[in-house]
């Protein structure tokens, strides 16, 4: 008999994996979905680029104007000639760079050292041998009475502490090979020092020497200063000019590296054209700048199909959804599903092609009848695109809607073709419509979100008006459409939304706060056929609502799931201790394995019947991770002792565990530790507050130790977090009371002490964490 039921138990199990295998939440981010995704970009990227043929009458420069051509669209073009006239004024007055090294001078100085210290140390013929190789390498006549003089102790002291010195000094200044260097650089010049390379700008040359100048100081020094006699003087001459070398040369290879890098930096120069500028009237004789703006409207035209761009365009969404995947692929980001991406898609194919359909409007002939200059503008503006953004933010992280608003703000500014402004008041107008749907809670308050999105809209209309236009007449009336914008938002998330959460099965936040009520029929069987799983569903939806708000996760989600978790317990109510009254308990006549199995049957059939009471996916997702892959200790416990005593094989732990998946969200985790912390507290005796405390830190820190919360995002902080809001709501239930007189009491007949009658006999103590 127990060998069928382990085999049945495995059948099941096998079963129940390959079922949650089969489920959104163990599945990576669809392919089939992000194909759909991608293709939807793909098809609005060059979508975007197609626009009715409205070409532009094209005139060469002397030729006369058969006909007005006005500008379509805001253009700014180039003008070379300034462009480069500037950029060669900015490089002439880059200074030029010298550097200024100190290699000459110890060049000199250790060469004259070398000199004097082998004259003096050489005598006879040799010293004669010396005085011709010392004279071909100076390059100068060197006679006989010049080397004695080099030997001479006056001589030395007077190059080493005077002459030497003062060439050291002169140096550092800078020494040039000619001061007419300077004469093509007015603004002065960059001196760089090379071992530190520091740069000094020096307006003033002239008093940077040469080394004619050099030569002149040091004889003025030697003769007038220091009053050297001319034997001595003439030794000094002999032994330095030789040696003389500029240390400031110019360095052209980083003059023109500053002088290109400068040049970059210059910005053109544009002539800027204005949607319903009159380039050129009739009969007017065309201009070599009206030319250049023709020829520049003509090759930016709408009708004319760029291919390239649209490649652009798919290209730029492309590395929107790259930085979407890496950031969705952080641990504890609920992945993208293949529905996900396919609503999506849907949301992007739809305002974008209303993007597409307003840009075609504005092209035909007296449309609305607005001015021709202004009407793309008023159309652009009157766009609902914060109603898309408002849509996803109901469903999806606040990141996910992030990224999708901003391509669906990029692709439709192209789709009307608008600059970086329309573009800003896309996009901000999807972040405020975020914000504010994430903020509402009923649909009275997303009706009131219509203000505050109106005023921001009206903030950014202003600021596009005064950066661009600078009417007031086309800022005043453009505020009409964008309350329309305003208005058409509200009447997507009210109107589309709902058709959406039916088609694709997504629960909404209003959807949540339907299912809160208490006289749902499921929850209402569930008060009926399992009033003890009922008890304990509000109490673990009330921790898990007070856990979610101190840690920051969704409270709502949360509370609507912890009230349904133990829905599955509806197939078999009387197997589970908190619905087991004063009869048999019955797992007492059931194997340990069998006892399990039911346990485990009821994530099982909570999922069914989430799915067929349509309570959502993320509801459904909770439902089968509520337990995660824990183990069912009692039943696991009381199957090995029966398996020791009858010296049966040893018994598998893996069929006493629940299938999973762990929880992978805040929510999931939150009802796991709650469940299973409101279950087990049934068991303490005599509940004080330190008793409390102690159990949940047991239990809080068994299941983390056991790995159940790895793949959620509740950190240690967040732990200790909900071990506090657990603790006090557990206190205040099992708060102290007056013991009053009961029925329950009687006398013993035999001593006369007063005794309670026993409870129920149910299942044993430690049965109570996973029975529940």
């Amino acid at each position: 008999m127990s060998d069928i039921v382990n085999k049945v138990k495995r059948k099941f199990k096998g079963q129940s994996q390959a079922g949650h295998n089969g489920h959104a939440f163990t599945l990576p981010h669809g392919v089939a979905g992000f194909a759909f995704f991608l293709t939807a970009v793909f098809a609005l990227s060059f979508v975007a680029r197609l626009g009715l043929d409205n070409s532009v009458k094209l005139f060469t420069a002397g030729e006369i104007a058969t006909q007005d051509v006005a500008a379509d669209q805001n253009l700014q073009i180039e003008d070379v000639e300034a462009t480069n006239r500037k950029r060669e004024q900015v490089a002439e007055s880059q200074p030029p760079v010298f550097d200024v090294s100190p290699l000459p001078y110890e060049a000199l100085a250790k060469t004259a050292g070398d000199i004097v210290a082998s004259v003096r140390n050489t005598d006879g013929d040799d010293l004669e041998k010396l005085r011709w190789q010392i004279a071909e390498n100076l390059n100068t006549e060197i006679g006989g009475d010049i080397i004695e003089v080099w030997r001479q102790g006056e001589f030395k002291d007077l190059l080493e502490k005077d002459v030497l010195p003062w060439l050291k000094q002169n140096y550092e200044g800078g020494v040039v090979a000619s001061t007419a260097l300077f004469a093509p650089y007015k603004n002065g010049i960059l001196i760089r020092d090379l071992p530190s390379m520091m740069e000094t700008l020096r307006v003033e040359t002239r008093d940077v020497k040469d080394l004619k100048q050099m030569k002149d100081d040091l004889e003025h020094r030697l003769k007038v200063s220091l009053n050297k006699p001319f034997r001595l003087r003439k030794a000094v001459y002999v032994l330095v000019y030789p040696l003389l070398a500029p240390n400031m040369t110019f360095n052209q290879e980083t003059t023109q590296a500053r002088k290109r890098e400068i040049t970059r930096a210059v910005e053109p120069l544009y002539y800027i054209i204005k949607k319903g500028e009159v380039i050129v009237r009739q009969g007017e004789r065309v201009g070599p700048i009206q030319q250049l703006k023709l020829q520049a409207l003509y090759s930016h035209r709408k009708g004319s199909y760029n291919l390239l761009r649209a490649f652009g365009l798919f290209g730029m969404c492309l590395m929107f959804l790259a930085v979407l995947t890496m950031s969705l692929d952080k641990p504890g980001i609920r992945r993208v599903r293949d529905t996900d991406w396919v609503f999506l898609g849907v949301i992007l194919l739809i305002f974008g092609m209303l993007a597409k359909v307003a840009d075609v409007v504005t092209l035909l002939p007296g449309s609305g009848g607005l001015p021709e200059a202004t009407r793309s503008l008023y159309f652009a503006a009157s766009l609902p695109m914060a109603g898309a953004a408002g849509i996803l933010a109901l469903f999806f992280s606040k990141r996910l809607c992030i990224f999708v608003s901003l391509i669906l703000s990029f692709l439709a500014a192209n789709m009307v073709y608008g600059g970086i402004g329309i573009f800003c008041y896309y996009f901000v107008g999807c972040m405020i419509s975020i914000y504010l749907m994430k903020r509402s809670e009923t649909r009275p308050q997303v009706m009131r979100s219509v203000l505050p999105l109106f005023a921001s809209l009206c903030i950014m209309w202003g600021s596009l008006n005064l950066m661009d236009l600078s009417d007031p007449a086309v800022a005043g009336t453009g505020l009409a459409f964008v309350a329309l914008s305003a208005f058409l938002s509200l009447l997507a998330v009210v109107g589309i939304a709902p058709i959406m959460e039916l088609i694709f099965g997504y629960t909404s936040r209003f959807r949540l706060m339907e299912l809160l009520n208490l006289e749902q029929p499921l929850l209402q069987e569930l008060m009926v056929k399992a009033p003890g799983t009922y008890h304990h569903s509000l109490i673990v939806s009330n921790m898990v609502e007070a856990g979610a708000r101190a840690i920051g996760a969704n409270p709502l989600l949360a509370k609507v799931a912890a009230l349904y978790h133990d829905i599955g317990k509806l197939k078999s109510p009387h197997y589970f201790i908190e619905n087991i009254s004063c009869k048999e308990n019955r797992h007492n006549k059931l194997a340990p394995s069998m006892s399990a199995l039911i346990l485990i049957a009821h994530v099982k059939k909570g999922v069914e019947l989430a799915r067929e009471h349509r309570l959502g996916q993320q509801i459904t997702d909770l439902i089968g991770q509520h337990h995660g892959t824990t183990l069912i200790a009692y039943f696991h416990h009381k199957a090995k002792e029966l398996a020791e005593a009858k010296g049966d094989d040893p018994i598998r732990e893996e069929d006493y565990r629940y299938p999973g998946p762990k929880p992978q969200t805040k929510e999931a985790g939150l009802i796991l530790l709650a469940d299973a912390i409101e279950a087990s507290s049934r068991t303490l005796v005599d509940p004080t507050p330190s008793r409390i405390k102690g159990h949940i830190q047991n239990i809080v820190r068994k299941i983390h130790d056991e790995g159940e919360l790895d793949d959620c995002q509740l950190t240690l902080k967040d732990l200790t977090l909900l071990s506090d809001t657990f603790q006090r709501i557990l206190t205040g239930i099992f708060h102290q009371r007056i013991e009053y007189p009961s029925a329950s009491k009687t006398t013993d007949p035999k001593n006369g002490k007063t005794r309670e009658e026993p409870p129920c006999a149910v299942t044993p103590k430690g049965a109570a964490e996973h029975a529940a």
